[in-house]
């Protein structure tokens, strides 16, 4: 994928962005990246915005710009039967990734749900790994992706660092930040959401 697309489509993926995050996303260097957004934004493509979250977002026109892209990336690659199958078995796995961010950010005890406060190391070790075994069976379907397409290869790569990083005691990277585990994977499937043209 060009980089022109790479950025566009990260945008269209993972909402307004600052170049950090879209670096992450993209594996593009802060150059590189600012010289893309510069040249989409001439092209009416993407707005920097300013104020509480600053930072780079899809304009009216680049949905339709990056909905056409992308098909024909799909189309040239003669991917749609790979890249269905395996949005299938995403599917399959999503509810769990559901449950367990649920378990990480809640408890109920005697009955009460409370937030988890995190104070139990214990706890928080079993669901994180629960986690660590979704992650394994999500491999091979993120390994399916890649060998359709391989744009989709930053995605196990950025799902096992939030991961690590968890679990070297960085717990804002299972649900609470832009690079949480929880954040990677929903950009997943937004990511295969557009490329098979599917509507929420």
């Amino acid at each position: 994928m060009h980089d022109d697309l790479t950025v566009l489509h990260a945008l269209r993926c993972a909402g307004t962005c600052g170049l950090d995050r879209l670096a992450a996303i993209t594996g593009l260097d802060a150059p590189a990246l600012e010289s893309r957004l510069i040249d989409l934004g001439a092209a009416g493509l993407a707005t920097r915005t300013t104020g509480f979250a600053p930072g780079w977002q899809l304009t009216g026109a680049s949905r339709a710009a990056d909905a056409a892209r992308v098909t024909a990336e799909l189309d040239a690659a003669d991917a749609r039967p790979a890249v269905t199958a395996a949005f299938r078995r995403f599917l399959v796995l999503n509810p769990e990734l559901l449950d367990l961010c649920a378990a990480w950010q809640l408890r109920t005890l005697d009955g009460v749900t409370t937030a988890n406060d995190h104070r139990d190391a214990a706890y928080d070790a079993r669901v994180l790994d629960r986690f660590a075994d979704l992650d394994r069976r999500a491999a091979p379907v993120c390994a399916e992706l890649t060998a359709a397409l391989p744009r989709f290869g930053r995605y196990p790569l950025r799902l096992r660092t939030a991961l690590d990083r968890a679990a070297a005691g960085d717990t804002v990277h299972v649900t609470d930040s832009t690079a949480s585990y929880h954040t990677v994977w929903a950009e997943l499937h937004e990511d295969l959401l557009a490329t098979l043209g599917i509507p929420r």
